[in-house]
């Protein structure tokens, strides 16, 4: 007699963890009720946008091949910034020592976005010695505005040293758009380099696609990234990554977190709850707040920086795509306006092009080559 057995459903494999994740989930951290209460003390960025803000495509900023490690100098990037251009050019068509030169300079000065009172300040000052016949002639008169635009960026010249902690705690903050993610992975690139041992982790769960992005990088740089998904508490994956970076012996722990406008309260305050969280684990924690800024928003970029500080206590400045922009001048805004290290300059899209930010090889940059002395 032929009997018949109803077939037993396969029984379904248990989630494997994401390759870098530590074993432990977000919601059960140490079972801690301090912790769980400061984790709990802001909505979610999930929380508060609308549908259309949760949902719009992301723009994938990752590039898709390791770029080649060539290194053009400082003049070279910068010679296509309107700024230098600008004042290139003002010196060719007013070789003449003369108040109609310091007008335009003024004038150039003002349209790159140094800042009217800052501009206004340095040309009186430039034209109150040109009065006391202190320039022979425009050469004078140029090298002494290098002179000023050198006194504004020295005290700002301050490279990030990541030793004396383990792990040194990055945390990168700015709005969308500033470049982040791709300031995270050339980070990642040069500090792997220098032969630290570097992790990541996705605290951007907002927006689209951000935690796979930042993978993207994990895997070209071969650092392993800490990520839980989008939606997730971002608090929580930041923390994790900290416990995951301690066990594992690591020097330096970068957390990237969602971009947000300096106007969104709710993803404003999450900033401020990523800090307090991480200094459960470590009271110095994040040892630095790393502010991205894209070097083409001008004068905007002094707002964002003056609401980002009052709420995360930015320690450190990356000013991105000078390569391109004609306000390049608002590196002289914000030392002015804030006196905040200037940690990094982007110059390209290549690994190297991430600079240490170097005040005279930068100030060279733009003025005529005449005074350029070719720093790399």
């Amino acid at each position: 007699m032929l009997k018949f057995w109803k077939k037993k459903p396969a029984e379904t494999a248990p989630p494997q963890p994401v390759a870098g994740e530590p074993p432990a989930a977000a919601a059960e951290i140490g079972g801690d009720p301090a912790l769980n209460e400061a984790l709990a003390e802001t909505p979610s960025p999930a929380e508060t946008q609308s549908e259309h803000e949760r949902f719009v495509a992301p723009v994938i900023e990752a590039p898709t091949a390791t770029p080649p490690l060539t290194k053009r100098s400082w003049r070279e990037r910068l010679s296509g910034n309107a700024f230098a251009r600008g004042l290139s050019s003002l010196f060719v068509r007013h070789p003449k020592l003369d108040d109609d030169l310091l007008d335009e300079l003024e004038t150039t000065l003002i349209s790159a976005d140094v800042g009217v009172e800052g501009s206004t300040e340095l040309v009186e000052n430039l034209r109150k010695r040109m009065h006391k016949r202190e320039f022979a002639d425009a050469p004078a008169l140029l090298a002494a505005l290098r002179e000023a635009l050198l006194t504004l960026l020295k005290p700002v010249e301050q490279p990030l040293d990541v030793r004396g902690k383990q792990p040194f705690v990055v945390l990168v903050v700015g709005i969308n758009g500033a470049g982040k993610t791709t300031t995270i992975g050339k980070l990642a690139r040069r500090w792997r380099d220098e032969h630290r041992a570097v992790m990541l982790a996705a605290g951007d769960t907002f927006r689209a696609a951000a935690v796979e992005q930042l993978k993207t990088w994990g895997a070209r740089n071969e650092v392993p990234v800490i990520s839980q998904g989008q939606d997730a508490d971002a608090a929580s994956v930041i923390f994790d990554a900290l416990q995951a970076a301690r066990s594992r012996g690591t020097d330096v722990l970068i957390a990237d977190t969602a971009g947000r406008l300096h106007t969104q309260g709710g993803l404003m305050d999450e900033l401020g709850k990523i800090a307090r969280v991480l200094k459960k684990l470590d009271a110095d924690a994040p040892h630095e707040v790393l502010m991205v800024i894209d070097g083409t928003t001008g004068q905007n970029a002094v707002n964002q920086v003056r609401q980002f500080r009052q709420i995360v206590g930015v320690t450190g400045l990356v000013v991105t795509k000078l390569d391109g922009t004609a306000k390049g001048g608002v590196v002289f805004a914000l030392a002015r306006e804030f006196g905040l290290p200037i940690r990094y300059v982007g110059l390209g899209e290549t690994a190297t092009d991430l600079r240490v930010f170097d005040a005279a090889a930068f100030v060279d940059g733009l003025l005529p080559a005449s005074l350029g002395d070719g720093h790399d």
